[in-house]
């Protein structure tokens, strides 16, 4: 998607580093995944599980779609730098509304949304606007279809809390769906994965340093709620399996997972259908493992010796080691190429929902307990995939 002629878009000779300025703009998601955990934290129903997972998926999506964007912009060239700089201010007060999105905040988090989708597609066309047809056409159908998002997204922030999830639902759904459909337009037909021209490599590592920015933000949190607590044996227990934990979600992403990743996809005859695939939909899952685990980790050392009748607490501290193990199945399974999932996650899998299954049943059970077996198992997949790979 290269243009000799067009000094806004990468010259690509060979793997596009990640640049400075692109570290700096996801630094601001820093801030965003704090809150969506605090304003889970705060809310541990389901109604509060629902919402909070609807704006993770808002903030994922205009992250990701950014990273796109950054794939084939220059973020070196001053044009790029003051969109990239303008999406921080946007991120800043759209991660400042998310405690509120479904208060009083609602139309003001639409309506940055909406500006930071919009905006920087509209900033594709007119950066592609001496390109070939077929790419110009590529950003009017995403435009179309961000605008129509738009506006039951910006409906949603003005309607009342009970209308409010379902516009918001259509909204994201929309959004979701679109590129599964090849953005669809009337009078544009559709795009192909081909179109989508991806360097590979630069959007692995896209993604992999949010899932740095994500484990950080987790122990971050770890640190703060463990430095204002008495410093007992049972919490301190606790701090120890969170950092274990955590530890052992970074072994399992970036001991091969990443690595193979990026040369999967660099390799690829199709990068764009692969991006899309494992990069956009199946990482998300993987982001939100970590946030959850986040919060469950925060809540045991809280309450280490708490109970697990509060079913709320227990499903909090299980689906963080579970969504990240998930994510990871298919994007093992993908990248590696083989015929089959890769075994030591399966039974890690099998034996998070045998623990979780015991933890309902078994009374004597504490939170301290729980997350120690979740860290365990984490921490057991990890050497386990390690030592079959060696051999």
């Amino acid at each position: 998607m290269t243009s000799t002629h067009n000094k806004l878009l990468r010259q690509r000779h060979g793997h596009a580093k990640v640049t400075n300025i692109e570290l700096f703009f996801d630094l601001v998601f820093v801030f965003a995944v704090t809150q969506l955990s605090h304003r889970l934290l705060k809310d541990l129903s389901l109604m509060g599980a629902i919402q909070t997972s609807l704006l993770f998926l808002a903030v994922w999506w205009v992250w990701v779609y950014t990273s796109w964007v950054t794939n084939w912009l220059d973020p070196e060239k001053t044009p790029v730098r003051i969109l990239l700089f303008a999406m921080m201010l946007a991120g800043l007060l759209l991660s400042a509304s998310l405690p509120q999105a479904f208060g009083n905040k609602g139309l003001a988090f639409a309506l940055v949304f909406v500006a930071m989708q919009v905006g920087r597609s509209l900033f594709m066309l007119w950066a592609l606007r001496h390109e070939d047809g077929a790419v110009i056409r590529n950003f009017q159908r995403i435009t179309a279809w961000l605008v129509l998002s738009g506006i039951f997204w910006v409906c949603g922030g003005l309607a009342d809390e009970a209308y409010r999830l379902l516009l918001w639902t259509i909204a994201l759904g929309i959004e979701y769906i679109s590129p599964s459909l090849g953005f669809w337009t009337p009078r544009l037909g559709r795009s192909l994965t081909s179109d989508w021209n991806v360097e590979g490599a630069h959007l692995a590592e896209r993604c992999s340093l949010f899932i740095i920015i994500a484990l950080g933000e987790s122990i971050l949190v770890t640190g703060a709620t463990f430095a204002e607590l008495d410093w007992t044996t049972s919490n301190t227990l606790a701090f120890f399996f969170a950092f274990i934990g955590s530890v052992a979600m970074w072994w399992i992403y970036f001991n091969i997972g990443a690595e193979r990743g990026s040369e999967h996809i660099a390799q690829s005859a199709d990068p764009g259908r692969l991006a899309r695939l494992v990069y956009t939909y199946i990482h998300l899952l993987i982001v939100a493992g970590i946030i959850a685990g986040a919060v469950g980790d925060e809540l045991v050392l809280a309450h280490p010796h708490a109970s697990l009748d509060d079913p709320a607490h227990s499903i909090a501290m299980i689906a963080g080691p579970l969504l990240f193990l998930l994510g990871n199945l298919p994007f093992k399974w993908i990248s590696s190429g083989k015929r089959h999932a890769p075994l030591s996650h399966l039974a890690g899998l099998g034996c998070m929902a045998a623990l979780s299954a015991l933890a309902f049943v078994w009374p004597a059970m504490t939170a301290t307990g729980l997350a120690g077996g979740m860290s365990a198992i984490l921490l057991l997949v990890a050497i386990w995939e390690t030592r079959s790979l060696r051999a």
